[in-house]
């Protein structure tokens, strides 16, 4: 038998009766019988066999499947030693969907796709020898944070690392537009490579000249942002890899820009064809003032970008517009709009609840956090990287007479169920450190000469995490319950606690920081005044129990590093960020990212399969009660569980709100009797975190009547 013949196989139709309760019970050992029927059938006999791990190595690089050079900084000896290794630890997928999910995304085949050529521990072994660069004991270290799934790579990395035909190892990319046509340009050809290569864009056109303001030496009148919007769609449209994935953009926009209302109808259901954007995400920047302009249900101005460049000679991005507000407002050479706030926030709210759009980015509340000297002025695909970044400045021949900083992203996560469970917390992220700073260093995007500047400059990372719900059911935690807030502060802490470590240990090593490091408040010590004060340690017995067996640093352990870190610097601008996982997360077998499961069977739909049913993992008669879906599920709980993270993340958190048309009586206090979802909800939602410090919403993904979810991801570089 081979993989394009498998006719006769019973793994989905055993995994399909776990939809089929008997006698009141979900039958969830048909799973495992899927599971089993799908190595005997599926993986075992199409698996090509090898006499030796040197002999498979030997025939993966004369059929260029994979690189010669991280292999060759390895003796024959110890990588045959690390095979033996990974074999002992008995690596097992726990479901059918994780097994599935491995073989048919990441696991290497045959050119004729006739045959697989890699096992889990094949791929965990090439990303380790990948990424330890040489390093023995690190590449020990990595394989053992993998095999033991307590460390994930994004999925570029995870798939790509050691192949010789790949893609990038790096999961998305931001740029910005400056008000000037060969920057249109520019970003254009930049979306258009970036797309080609892999991977999410995020682009901010905050900085355009809204639609009718004048163009130096024209009788004519700008057009505004909507027409370079779809510039913008279709050249992902068009750079699609070969027609293998859609390319896949999000456009930022400050709500106080002039098009803003033009920028949201783009995504209504009943938009004209000629300004519609149908794959393009949409995502809003949002200060401070608007939030204050809305409750206080005032009107509200939209600034001319053109006229704020001109006269405070900076791009409108980088005008603080919550405290130059008055002062914009009062000053007549700023051409000016007026609408309603509170009307503007009704229409995000209808947009949420038709599209799942826009994302939300608070970004004053980004910017105040922000350690790093330098704005934080968009996100990318997923909302959840944040950093500093400068424009650049290009003349007519398409060159740089000044080099601006835009954004790479190189993900990664802990899964928290098995971190949890780690001999050595601080020597696991550390690991993880050293793979994810590989990844930056090895990173160099030569066609977007902006990307590769920012990246050279921050060696930024994103590590994350998935599986908080599934880790709180498992030990019996109501998700959203002081205690889940509570565990969720200390484990955030620990991911920062020991990436400052780790990033200040290779500074040292290396006597080198990242670009700017004498400007950030880490250089000073003032980021970590709040930590020596000692407030973040476990507190209930709760939570003291489930980090007994981890050292928790106290105010000297934090006085001890801000001194060092004082004395010798980061290597890497930023270290943290919480991705939406997807598919990466089945793998795991644990729920996806830090947000609750949407169902406890999910039911994915397979191209040509059909079909496919996951049991939450650990689901049990125990655990059911735990395991409560987002959709059933007061969205406070969620804000207040990512605000507890986001306490110590330097960027930010990809936010899901799940809400349903019709919301179960009693879940929000202030719809009485009502069931209906309406923009109030919504709106109140929003207002609610900002308040609680959240930097940013993702997706609104609304489950309607009919079964139906609205707001779909198209980012699959962070979500698998």
């Amino acid at each position: 038998m081979s993989l394009k013949d498998l006719g006769n196989v019973t793994y989905f139709r055993l995994n399909n009766e776990i939809n089929r309760p008997v006698d009141g019970q979900i039958p969830l050992h048909k799973d495992k019988e899927a599971l089993a029927a799908f190595f005997e059938e599926n993986v075992n006999p199409n698996m090509m066999p090898f006499g030796s791990m040197t002999d498979k190595i030997n025939y993966l690089i004369e059929n260029d499947y994979i690189e010669t050079g991280f292999i060759n900084k390895y003796s024959q000896a110890f990588i045959e030693s690390l095979a033996q290794d990974l074999k002992n630890e008995n690596f097992q997928f726990k479901s059918f969907m994780a097994a599935y999910k491995f073989h048919q995304q990441y696991a290497l085949k045959t050119n004729d796709g006739e045959a697989y050529l890699e096992s889990m521990e094949d791929r965990v072994m090439f990303n380790a020898l990948y990424f330890a660069d040489g390093n023995e004991e690190l590449a020990r270290d990595l394989a053992k944070e993998m095999i033991s799934q307590r460390y994930q790579p994004a999925t570029p990395s995870f798939l790509n690392a050691g192949r010789s035909r790949r893609g990038e190892l790096v999961s998305c990319f931001l740029i910005q537009v400056t008000d000037d046509m060969n920057s249109i340009g520019r970003s254009i050809n930049s979306a258009l490579q970036l797309s080609r290569i892999g991977g999410g864009v995020g682009i901010s056109l905050s900085n355009l000249r809204e639609a009718g303001a004048p163009i130096k030496g024209f009788a004519g009148a700008a057009s505004g942002v909507v027409p370079v919007m779809k510039l913008f769609e279709d050249s992902f449209s068009y750079s699609n890899q070969l027609g293998q994935r859609q390319g896949a953009g999000v456009v930022y926009l400050n709500v106080f820009h002039p098009d803003i209302i033009s920028f949201l109808s783009t995504k209504k259901e009943n938009a004209d064809e000629k300004v519609r954007v149908k794959t393009l995400s949409l995502g809003v920047t949002v200060p401070d003032k608007f939030y204050e302009l809305a409750r206080k249900n005032e009107d509200m101005y939209l600034f001319s970008p053109y006229n704020i460049e001109k006269e405070y000679g900076i791009p409108f991005n980088y005008i603080d517009i919550t405290e130059k507000y008055d002062e914009l407002v009062a000053n007549p050479k700023i051409t000016k709009t007026k609408i309603n706030a509170r009307e503007l926030e009704t229409e995000i709210s209808k947009l949420q609840q038709e599209s799942g759009y826009p994302y939300i980015i608070n970004v004053d509340t980004a910017n105040r956090s922000n350690p790093i000297d330098g704005k934080i002025i968009m996100s990318n695909l997923c909302s959840e990287i944040l950093q500093v970044q400068q424009p650049s400045m290009i003349d007519d021949g398409q060159n740089y007479l000044t080099l601006g900083t835009d954004i790479s992203c190189n993900l990664g996560s802990t899964n928290v169920v098995n971190m949890m469970t780690s001999p050595d917390f601080g020597r696991s992220i550390k690991a993880m450190t050293r793979a994810l700073t590989f990844v930056t260093d090895s990173s160099s995007i030569e066609a977007v000469p902006s990307i590769k500047n920012g990246n050279d400059q921050a060696h930024t990372f994103g590590l994350g995490a998935m599986g908080l719900h599934s880790f709180l059911a498992q030990q019996h935690i109501e998700y959203g319950s002081p205690e889940s807030i509570e565990f969720t502060d200390i484990y955030f802490m620990l991911l920062n606690y020991w990436t400052l470590v780790a990033s200040n240990e290779i500074a040292r090593e290396r006597q080198t920081t990242f670009v700017g490091f004498e400007n950030s408040k880490y250089a000073d010590g003032s980021y970590f005044d709040k930590y020596v004060t000692g407030q973040f340690v476990p507190k209930s017995d709760l939570v003291k129990d489930l980090f007994k067996d981890h050292f928790i640093p106290q105010a000297e352990d934090w006085e001890a590093l801000r001194q060092a870190v004082m004395a010798d610097g980061l290597y890497h601008q930023n270290r943290l960020a919480v991705a939406p996982n997807g598919s990466i997360s089945y793998i795991n077998d644990v729920s996806a990212s830090i947000h609750p499961i949407t169902q406890r069977i999910e039911e994915r739909q397979e191209k040509k399969i059909g079909k496919i049913y996951y049991p939450a993992a650990g689901l049990s008669t125990d655990t059911i009660p735990y395991y409560k879906s987002a959709y059933d599920m007061d969205m406070r709980k969620v804000i207040d569980v990512y605000a507890a993270a986001t306490e110590h993340v330097d960027q930010g958190l990809s936010l899901t709100l799940f809400m349903r048309s019709e919301i179960p009586t009693g879940l929000y206090e202030w719809k009485g009797s009502a069931t209906k979802q309406t923009t109030r909800d919504l709106s109140i939602l929003r207002n609610y975190a900002f308040n609680k410090g959240v930097k940013s919403i993702y997706y609104v993904r609304t489950y309607t009547d009919d079964g139906d979810e609205v707001g779909a991801n198209q980012c699959e570089s962070c979500v698998i």
